[in-house]
C-alpha cells in the first residue's frame, strides 16, 4: 500500500490515514502490517517495527486524538483534556533514535512506542508552535485531510495539488466549457 505524505507534518499524515471522514470513511490502517508499512513509508524508522493488534489499537487511538486536537487548532477551540493526556503520555516515551554514520547518512530505529512518541512530539510541536493556526482542511468536498498551510499568503486550499487541487481545477474548467 502506498500512503500520501502531503500534510506538512507527520502527525497530520497519520491523521490522514482515514480518508473521506464525513462521507464514506476509509481507514487505511486496518491491520498491524498496514501500520508497520506506514511507519517505514513515513521515514520514521528504516525497518518495520513489530506491530501487534494491541499496538494498532494504541496507534489508532493516538491518530484520532491527533485529528481532534488538530481540528481544535484549526477552529481555534480549546484542546480536549483526554486527547491532550493521551498525546502527552505517548510523547513521554523515548523517541526514535537517529544515528549518524561516517559517510554522512543517517539510520533510524525504534519500536512502536518510540515511533508513537516521535509522532506525538511532532503533533505537540505543531499544536504549540506558530503553525498551530495554519492547520487547514482540504477544500475538496470529499476530502477531509488536514495540512499545514505554509503558503506565503496563507491561501492554500487543497491538501495536494496533484490530487484534490487538480480534480477541482479540472471540474471548474469543464463546467466553464459546457
Amino acid at each position: 500500500m502506498t500512503f500520501a505524505f502531503v500534510s506538512g507534518n507527520v502527525a497530520l499524515d497519520l491523521a490522514g490515514t482515514v480518508q473521506h471522514r464525513r462521507t464514506d470513511a476509509r481507514d487505511l490502517l486496518t491491520a498491524p502490517d498496514d501500520l508497520a508499512c506506514w511507519i517505514v513509508e513515513a521515514g520514521l524508522v528504516d525497518e518495520r517495527p513489530p506491530v501487534d493488534a494491541d499496538g494498532l489499537v494504541c496507534a489508532v487511538r493516538l491518530r484520532e486524538a491527533i485529528y481532534r486536537l488538530a481540528c481544535a487548532a484549526r477552529d481555534r477551540a480549546p484542546y480536549d483534556a483526554a486527547d491532550r493526556a493521551l498525546l502527552n503520555a505517548a510523547a513521554a516515551a523515548m523517541p526514535v533514535q537517529v544515528h549518524l554514520a561516517a559517510d554522512g547518512s543517517a539510520s533510524r530505529d525504534g519500536d512502536l512506542d518510540a515511533v508513537l512518541s516521535t509522532v506525538s512530539r511532532a503533533a505537540a510541536e505543531l499544536l504549540t508552535g506558530p503553525l498551530a493556526h495554519a492547520v487547514k482542511e482540504c477544500a475538496a468536498d470529499e476530502c477531509t485531510r488536514l495540512y499545514t498551510d505554509t503558503s506565503r499568503r496563507g491561501s492554500r486550499r487543497w491538501c495536494d495539488m496533484r490530487w484534490c487541487g487538480n480534480r477541482a481545477k479540472a471540474a471548474t474548467f469543464r463546467s466553464r466549457r459546457s
